[in-house]
């Protein structure tokens, strides 16, 4: 749709890369993937490219490249894909409209994010329930916005979808992890609209996938739970 070149560094496995990707894919941008796998799970004598060493601050994904211009951290790369390819925004019309999703996007960053990640990342149980009933909480606040709208911000996807894509491409693995508690009706049934999404097509996971995320995690557990010892 645009005649700009578009490279995504990042990896299947880091939900800040499934982010961007999905957000790419729904908007229908061309783009080319250079495949950098997060720090924590990253191959011994995987050599990270000089491009990304050279650009990304933090050396974390994703990162985008946009004709020669490059920006890391995936809230930052989605505003900055709103101001290259306004034609195809994930932003609604309306200043007051923009502000709920911008709102609701730091918002699911805070508090969906930090516990999903608390469960996966987590090594001791009890912090994994903790992180479980945190997570779950959340749903209840995101099922309290889809009784209004089927959409995390209104009546079409937005910027929120991109943000959950991240989420629910994993949730199989983090049950497998430790995630307890079950999800409202109107969750679930959001997750199965987003399914239908152009976006997920491109990040969805295979079961393969989710078999090597919870295996790379559950070796992440024994190899800091060996150092603790």
């Amino acid at each position: 749709m645009s005649a700009s070149t578009v490279t995504l560094f990042g990896h299947w496995i880091c939900p800040f890369s499934v982010r961007v990707e999905f957000a790419l894919a729904q908007r229908g941008i061309e783009y080319t993937i250079v495949d950098v796998p997060p720090r924590a799970v990253r191959p011994k004598g995987f050599v990270v490219p000089e491009e990304f060493i050279a650009h990304s601050p933090k050396l974390e994904v994703p990162m985008v490249k946009i004709d020669g211009e490059y920006l890391a951290d995936s809230i930052p790369i989605l505003e900055w894909l709103e101001e290259k390819f306004a034609d195809s925004s994930l932003l609604p019309q309306g200043d007051d409209a923009q502000a709920i999703v911008r709102d609701r996007v730091e918002w699911l960053n805070k508090n969906v994010y930090r516990p999903m990640i608390g469960v996966y990342y987590g090594t001791d149980a009890a912090l994994i329930q903790e992180s479980s009933v945190a997570f779950m909480k959340a749903m209840d606040t995101i099922d309290e916005w889809l009784q209004t709208s089927p959409w995390l911000a209104g009546d079409t996807p937005t910027l929120t979808e991109a943000i959950m894509a991240g989420v629910y491409t994993r949730l199989d693995g983090l049950r497998r992890l430790g995630l307890t508690g079950e999800l409202p009706a109107s969750v679930q049934q959001h997750i199965e609209r987003c399914t239908h999404l152009v976006g997920w097509e491109k990040v969805q996971w295979s079961e393969e996938q989710t078999n090597d995320f919870v295996g790379r995690f559950l070796k992440y557990r024994e190899i800091q739970n060996a150092a603790k010892n």
